[in-house]
């Protein structure tokens, strides 16, 4: 591409590309995308994005379309990639001048430089650092933030990288300009120092950025460029005076107005400054040990005295928590239990620990958490007043939530309570014995002393176990606080709920559950539960009542509650008005629902009169759509056959959520591939809609993503459910899907697709191998060459065992058609197989399979074929196997009976804590009594084949056959066949 004449042509169709009107903009783009290959093309963008004189959104498409170049086209082995004399070009082009006008395309050159970086940077871009480092020394304001910019960008792209030899570079680079780098933020630093001092903001904001660009720059030297930096005397000076500087930054805040532009910048720079700590302790633990002391000084001095008081801010405040909380928690500081095993190093962090964190130090810090950062504020108060859900939404971890400062503190606490608890719980006992008894109602302080005090117990109720008698105190005096009415007692009646709900899976007595379940029953029917007792609270305490593996929850405590309770729910899930709230209400109905399986019935009529509305309501919300999907699980299986009334609703529900062709599907495939797995299992027939849904599955499969095993299953379900009309439309298909997927699988997916192949074979023997005859001769060959996964094997000998059992003209034509395909005789590939299945019958674990395989072998009786007949003694091995497997010896009578074998189909007697069969449970106990292994008496199956075999060869040539057969096995057979 000639520069002088393209970089015309290219300008004209950036400008075009644009434009907001997409008959322009897509040509644009398309001839774009075809010059991204053409040689001289970078060179021409290069150009275009330097001259300052264009239009500013041409150079910011011209940069991007740089850097994708980069990014698809930079590297040697790329397919299209840049020749070796225009890079040197175009690296000599992007370093000639930092003086870019426009930040957001300043910052877009950064991050392409650092791009090259990260492929030439140093070997064959040596000037790259060299020209950086004397640019941000340069007087011009423009140039040397630029250049500072940049500086950053290609030090965190060096940083980042990880294989060992680069590493070795970055160490390299890190210890030649490490000195530099502190020289030069330590300048900023104080440049923006004295500009505060003298009250010009300007040339402070102008000074603080290229302090923050400058301490990034550090920042990644200091944590990624040595190997052991305690050894470095310029990395600790550093570290030691980051402390110095942020009590200097901190004092700073005092002076600069909240409104001023520069206050932000500042507390970003703050808050980098801890930053390099956490990280540096967190890369390097045993090096930060010098640190420890003096950063557990600093952090607790700002957080807990009041040294901190005026000058610290939300965000420093939760990273002087981490600082203490990471030094508390950190592996590398904890001895052995075996202190002979420890190292010095360990040894001499945890005495630094040990010695800071003294009783006075301890209480105090747990003191001022408890009554300082647990109290409710006043916006929280009133925002509590002004939007409950909304404040209920917000406290259940909101995104803003999740980084506010009231988390930070209960987790701190958490893992002090934790580490110190020998000294704390006495503290925290002592807190709580002084408030017992009633509160003054108009003592609002007092009120929210007695909800941050109860915080900490429900926090540390693990800790607490042995220490408080929680049913007790439960009985004496938590009840009754729930009962209070008063207005303002409301965040005591909330947190009384969340405590009982955080004590009640750690010590709580079964026999007061009903006394629960009535406190429940009451709080549900306050007529204002999303505003006077927080909503959250309610929730939390219910699924505490009713998690799934609470062993101590018994169902008839809670049946003369269920009418009562999923009422009330179900009238909340009305009236609350926010998604999360919505998808709450309807996670503790499902527990409900889960908790009382198939009792649930006669209560969920106005809930599934409802789901269908709130779907509806629900099209942009894909989470609590998700919801909803959970709750029709539970319903479908609490329902079982019934379900089935459901089918209007439920039927359109999973094909929209296991379309994928249809957007939700990304949010809902996995709820919706369980609701249709149990749907089917609790099917009572195959309706035309329901097998309509299949038609989903095939793009599906060709998915192969983590729900493999699930479509099997739900695979499986439909084969169950009625095999002739499912294979009749969908048997060639599915087919088609298995050989492909069969080329590129796991061995798991493998056994999964072999699986339900033995499941159609097995529900229909006669016209199953027909409509699956393009998989069953790599089965044979797999059997034949010994398949080396047991487990493959195993299912291969399976299906195998079926089809000659249960089909054996089919078998022989298999076997006909894998010795033409081998060029070998059908005998050959018999006693192959033979062979096999009885070298390998160890492989087959499950009883079934081994029943079946000597069922299999013995079918082959009575023959005159020579092969068979070289075989008899494996087939008789593998049948004395089979006996000893599957009989077992009737004590009284002492005879020998087929534990396998069923004679009817009986109802299984289910207790209330168990979970009543599905229908597919049924169908497969049904298909079980049509079943071989559970029909045919294997000792009955023995006798008559032997028997058959004698008449054929006569006495002397069944004998003679007889003695190939090892006597310890023909001692055993004579045992089992006592009596016929």
């Amino acid at each position: 591409m000639d520069l002088n004449s393209a970089s015309t042509i290219v300008l004209q169709v950036l400008t075009q590309a644009t434009s907001q009107d997409t008959a322009v903009l897509k040509p644009a783009e398309e001839q774009l995308k075809q010059w991204e290959t053409q040689p001289g093309f970078y060179s021409v963008l290069l150009n275009i994005f330097t001259n300052h004189t264009l239009d500013v959104n041409v150079r910011w498409l011209a940069v991007l379309y740089f850097k994708n170049g980069i990014d698809r086209y930079w590297r040697r082995v790329a397919p299209h990639a840049l020749s070796e004399e225009e890079k040197t070009t175009l690296r000599a082009g992007l370093i000639t001048n930092f003086n870019e006008p426009v930040n957001q395309i300043a910052t877009q050159i950064s991050v392409l430089i650092a791009k090259v970086a990260r492929v030439d940077c140093p070997r064959q871009w040596p000037e790259l650092i060299p020209t950086l480092l004397e640019s941000v020394k340069v007087q011009d304001d423009l140039r040397q933030h630029r250049a500072l910019l940049t500086f950053y960008h290609v030090t965190k792209t060096l940083a980042s990288k990880r294989l060992a030899a680069d590493r070795k570079l970055f160490y390299d680079l890190a210890s030649g300009i490490y000195s530099f780098a502190c020289s030069l933020w330590n300048h900023h630093t104080d440049t923006f120092l004295q500009h505060v001092c003298t009250g010009d903001e300007a040339a402070a904001s102008n000074s603080l950025e290229r302090t923050l660009l400058s301490l990034k720059v550090l920042r990644k030297l200091t944590v990624h460029g040595f190997v052991e930096p305690h050894w470095s005397v310029e990395v600790m000076g550093f570290l030691h005076a980051v402390f110095e500087r942020l009590k200097q930054f901190l004092e700073c805040s005092r002076s600069i107005r909240a409104e001023n532009v520069c206050r932000d910048r500042l507390e970003k720079t703050i808050i980098l400054f801890t930053k390099v700590l956490l990280d540096f302790l967190d890369q390097h633990p045993f090096s930060f040990t010098p640190l420890i002391q003096r950063s557990l000084e600093f952090a607790v001095s700002y957080v807990f005295t009041e040294a901190g008081e005026g000058i610290v801010f939300e965000r420093f405040i939760v990273q002087c928590m981490n600082l203490i909380k990471m030094i508390v928690k950190n592996y590398a500081y904890k001895p052995s239990k075996n202190i002979e095993d420890s190292s010095p190093e360990t040894l001499e962090a945890h005495k630094i620990k040990t010695a800071f964190f003294t009783y006075p130090t301890l209480m105090e810090i747990c003191r001022r958490l408890v009554t300082h950062y647990f109290l409710l504020t006043k916006e929280e108060l009133t925002m509590w007043e002004e939007d409950p859900e909304g404040f209920t939404v917000e406290e259940s971890g909101g995104d803003s939530w999740k980084y506010s400062l009231r988390p930070c503190t209960e987790v701190l606490f958490i893992d002090i309570f934790h580490e110190y608890n020998q000294t704390l719980i006495p503290v925290l006992l002592e807190m709580v014995h002084s408030l017992q008894g009633s509160t003054n109602m108009e003592d609002t302080s007092a009120i929210l002393i007695k909800d941050a005090v109860y915080n900490a117990v429900g926090l540390a109720a693990y800790e607490l176990f042995d220490s408080v008698d929680f049913d007790q105190w439960f009985k004496n005096q938590l009840l009754a606080e729930l009962q209070v009415s008063h207005n303002r007692y409301k965040p005591i009646r909330r947190r009384v709920i969340w405590l009982i709900g955080q004590w009640i899976s750690v010590k709580f007595k079964s026999d007061l559950r009903p006394v629960l379940y009535e406190a429940i029953c009451n709080l549900l029917q306050d007529q204002d539960l999303v505003s006077c007792i927080h909503l959250q609270s309610v929730l939390f305490f219910l699924n505490g009542c009713l998690p799934v593996d609470d062993f101590e929850f018994r169902t008839d405590q809670f049946l003369p509650y269920l009418e009562s309770m999923f009422t009330l729910l179900f009238q909340l899930l009305q009236e609350v008005t926010q998604c999360d709230t919505k998808m709450h209400v309807l996670h503790v109905l499902s527990c409900v629902i889960e908790r009382v399986n198939m009792q649930i019935r006669p209560y969920v009529g106005c809930l599934v009169q409802y789901l269908p509305l709130l779907w509806k309501q629900s099209e942009e919300h894909n989470m609590l759509r998700c919801a909803i999907l959970t709750t029709l699980i539970h319903l479908v299986q609490g329902l079982g056959a019934e379900s089935k009334n459901l089918y209007p609703f439920l039927l359109p529900v999973i094909q929209l959520s296991t379309d994928v062709s249809q957007p939700p599907h990304v949010y809902l495939l996995e709820d919706g591939l369980e609701l249709w797995l149990v749907t089917l299992e609790n099917s009572p027939c195959l309706t035309p809609e329901l097998l309509r849904i299949f038609q989903n599955m095939s793009a599906l499969l060709d998915l192969s993503s983590e729900n493999l095993k699930n479509f099997f299953k739900i695979i499986n379900a439909y084969i169950f459910l009625s095999s002739s009309e499912f294979l009749q439309m969908y048997a060639a298909d599915l087919c088609r899907s298995f050989c492909e997927l069969l080329k590129d699988i796991t061995t798991e997916g493998q056994v999964q697709v072999l699986k339900v192949v033995e499941n159609v074979l097995k529900v229909n023997p006669v016209l199953g191998p027909q409509m699956f005859q393009p998989l069953l001769p790599s089965i044979v060959r797999g059997i034949i060459d010994g398949e080396r996964y047991p487990v493959v094997m195993s299912t291969y000998l399976g299906i195998m065992g079926r089809v000659l059992l249960q089909n054996a003209r089919f078998f022989s034509l298999l076997l006909n058609q894998v010795a033409c395909e081998l060029g070998q005789e059908l005998d050959q590939i018999l006693g192959n197989i033979i062979e096999m299945w009885v070298d390998r019958m160890d492989n087959i674990t499950q009883p079934e399979r081994r029943k079946l395989s000597a069922l299999a072998l013995l079918s082959l009786l009575p023959s005159l074929n020579s092969v068979i007949q070289d075989k008899f003694c494996g087939i008789i091995n593998i049948s004395v196997e089979g006996l000893h497997d599957v009989m077992t010896e009737d004590p009284e009578t002492g005879t020998y009976k087929d534990c396998m074998l069923m004679s009817h189909f009986e109802e299984p007697k289910v207790t209330e804590d168990e979970e009543p069969p599905t229908e597919q449970d049924k169908r497969k106990k049904m298909l079980a009594l049509k079943d071989p292994v559970h029909t045919v008496s294997l000792q009955q199956f023995i006798y008559e084949k032997l028997k058959a075999q004698q008449e054929l060869l006569g006495e002397q040539g069944f004998q003679a056959l007889m003695e190939t057969v090892d006597t310890e096995i023909v001692a055993q057979l004579q045992e089992f066949l006592q009596g016929f």
